[in-house]
């Protein structure tokens, strides 16, 4: 799509449903919707994207980098949601396992400034890299992500829809305007579980990007 086609199609979707904006985003793919993926990392509210994929296609593949070093939680949360929702998980693994990281490079760095550099390495070693390879294999036309412009500054400046320079696919991201109360609520409607002792271990915060869905990743991914 052109920059013009985007802003248009931003305008339009501004006052549709999510459901709504991902029967568009499917559309969009083609290919009886078999170009469109949804990416998970089982953090909190992310029932909510992964139920509103499946109720427009059942089939949907699920794009999930299990990096390894998740808590038992959300592991848990994950088998809840694969068995409730009867999800087409697609994992990708690193190429370190967990006791290989630790053991050659001192395991997750310590989320500080200093340490910023280290933990970019820890990002695309255990999670740009294997996320890469999902999106070569899979190869979306469309990829929906849980994106919301509440998250953090950086999110606040993308829109429902935005063209992906790191992966080259279109990116759409039905609940972008959505507040952790609507999320809340949604969760409810729909008796879906939610899980809050989820840890990203190549952020610091949520005021920061782990490189999926920044510059920085990108040229990580060129490098590659």
């Amino acid at each position: 799509m052109t920059a013009e086609e985007i802003a248009q199609a931003n305008e339009t979707l501004r006052n549709k449903s999510p459901l709504e904006v991902i029967e568009w985003a499917i559309g969009q793919a083609g290919q009886g919707g078999s170009g469109t993926i949804v990416s998970t990392n089982f953090r909190p509210y992310e029932a909510v994207i992964l139920h509103l994929a499946t109720q427009v296609q059942p089939d949907i593949r699920v794009l999930w980098v299990d990096h390894g070093y998740n808590r038992e939680a959300t592991y848990q949360h994950a088998e809840e949601l694969k068995a409730k929702l009867n999800l087409n998980i697609q994992a990708f693994i690193p190429k370190y396992t967990t006791a290989h990281y630790d053991a050659v490079y001192g395991g997750v760095p310590e989320l500080t400034e200093e340490n910023e550099e280290a933990i970019k390495a820890f990002s695309t070693a255990m999670k740009l890299e294997p996320f890469q390879r999902g999106m070569a294999e899979l190869a979306p036309t469309v990829w929906l992500t849980a994106l919301r412009k509440v998250q953090n500054p950086n999110r606040a400046e993308l829109d429902i829809v935005s063209p992906d320079n790191n992966f080259n696919s279109l990116k759409v991201s039905p609940v972008f305007y959505w507040s952790d109360e609507q999320m809340e609520a949604y969760l409810k409607e729909h008796n879906l579980p939610n899980e809050w002792d989820y840890f990203d271990p190549a952020k610091a915060d949520e005021k920061r990007e782990c490189g999926l869905h920044a510059a920085w990743g990108g040229k990580v991914v060129e490098a590659k």
